[in-house]
């Protein structure tokens, strides 16, 4: 009984404490920036109105489970996270392992409508800003993302002047606007014209 209480101690923590509740990882929670699934039925809140970092993510999970050329991502802590109903209405997805379970990583949706609502780490939330109410400017000036992840995998070219990485950004080879990397092409010209 012990273990299966232990085992719970996840959904009493942040980003699924409540608002009002405190805890150890979160003493105040200052309601933001309000989200919700398509149906409504699960409503959250931000309580920074400005993300660490935002991203457009290209890797081949992100896609499919979005059912979209890219998935646009904002970076949380998860104290930053709060879920008005705690894990009520909420559904887990590991992809690595294609199970319904709330193991880290994962994907949390609403149960009823099937709306991704974020990806859960050990440390952050990555939130989808899309399902935010940004109704200032400002805020979605905020949300802009500053560059695309696994851009090596996308299905589509995006030519916006942001930084383009092959895997992770920071850990991984920049690539330019075509996919190439980054200095390459003038690499392979350079080394053409040398030969004649």
């Amino acid at each position: 009984m012990a273990s299966a209480a232990f085992g719970e101690l996840w959904k009493c923590r942040p980003p699924y404490q409540k608002p009002d509740t405190r805890s150890p990882e979160r003493e105040t929670f200052e309601r933001k920036i309000e989200g919700s699934c398509h149906c409504g039925k699960v409503k959250y809140w931000l309580s920074r109105d400005i993300p660490l970092s935002s991203k457009y993510c290209h890797c081949r999970d992100c896609r499919v489970l979005h059912g979209a050329p890219f998935q646009w991502a904002a970076i949380f802590f998860k104290a930053d996270v709060a879920f008005e109903n705690g894990t009520e209405g909420l559904r887990f997805y590991r992809s690595t392992s294609q199970s319904l379970e709330h193991e880290l990583p994962c994907k949390v949706s609403c149960d009823a409508c099937g709306s991704l609502i974020m990806d859960e780490g050990r440390n952050m939330a990555l939130i989808f800003p899309t399902l935010l109410k940004l109704d200032r400017e400002k805020l979605a000036q905020d949300f802009e993302a500053q560059c695309h992840i696994f851009y090596q995998e996308r299905v589509m070219d995006i030519r916006d002047g942001k930084p383009k990485w092959s895997g992770l950004d920071q850990k991984s080879e920049l690539l330019d606007e075509d996919g190439s990397l980054k200095g390459r092409q003038s690499d392979l010209w350079c080394s053409a014209s040398q030969m004649m």
